[in-house]
């Protein structure tokens, strides 16, 4: 199953977690890693290299959207049945990856989510608990599903569903996981939620989306539904 699943790692100046995300996703068997260096200023791309996994660079940082669309189509180049996006701050669990896989057997888009399991909800930091609701409500609004976790970083696309997909994104930035949902709408394919667990650092709690980050991604939503 490995060979046909590709992971895709997003990382901006991750020194500090790249190797220890990357021998994780190793020891739990997933071979084809795909690291977009979004222009890191540290050593990130360096370590990344010495994993042994395929590292795409970019000069300058192009944002979170800039990093997965590089990401997305380095991996479709490959024809993998499951392209698989992972945060590489160390936030997700490799073993919630197979829930993913499981999913997409019957689904086009899966997301996994933080807020589906009561006890993860617990864990989450109450300010992201209303960032995310916030965040979920404007995706519904803008033309998306609603979902529990829009912001998720932990989710899969089918080969089919990314390459649809791709065609369509145009964000750079946070606001790409919520037009990710949007664009699976319009294209009406078949989306669902698995929950996952998470793993909340001082490191990966600083890390994601805050209220400016939720400003932002609505005026980047309005923008490009006007235009």
């Amino acid at each position: 199953m490995e060979n046909n699943v590709f992971i895709v790692v997003p990382a901006y100046n991750e020194e500090k977690m790249i190797t220890k995300t990357l021998k994780a996703l190793k020891n739990e068997g997933y071979k084809n890693i795909i690291v977009v260096d979004d222009g890191s200023e540290d050593n990130t791309y360096e370590l990344a290299k010495r994993e042994g996994v395929i590292v795409c660079r970019h000069l300058i940082n192009r944002g979170l959207g800039g990093a997965l669309g590089t990401g997305i189509k380095c991996a479709l180049l490959y024809k993998p049945k499951y392209i698989i996006t992972f945060d590489a701050d160390g936030q997700h669990d490799v073993k919630d990856i197979k829930k993913i896989i499981e999913a997409l057997k019957e689904n086009d888009f899966v997301i996994g989510s933080r807020l589906l399991d009561k006890n993860e909800i617990k864990n989450m930091p109450i300010i992201k608990r209303i960032g995310n609701f916030i965040l979920n409500l404007l995706t519904f609004l803008m033309g998306g599903y609603y979902v529990s976790d829009s912001q998720s970083g932990l989710r899969g696309f089918t080969y089919d569903a990314a390459k649809k997909i791709i065609k369509e994104l145009k964000s750079d930035r946070y606001e790409v996981s919520s037009e990710f949902i949007i664009i699976a709408k319009q294209l009406k394919l078949k989306v669902k939620e698995v929950p996952i667990k998470t793993i909340y650092t001082d490191y990966s709690i600083k890390k994601g989306t805050n209220v400016l980050t939720g400003i932002k991604i609505l005026i980047k939503l309005i923008c490009q539904k006007i235009l």
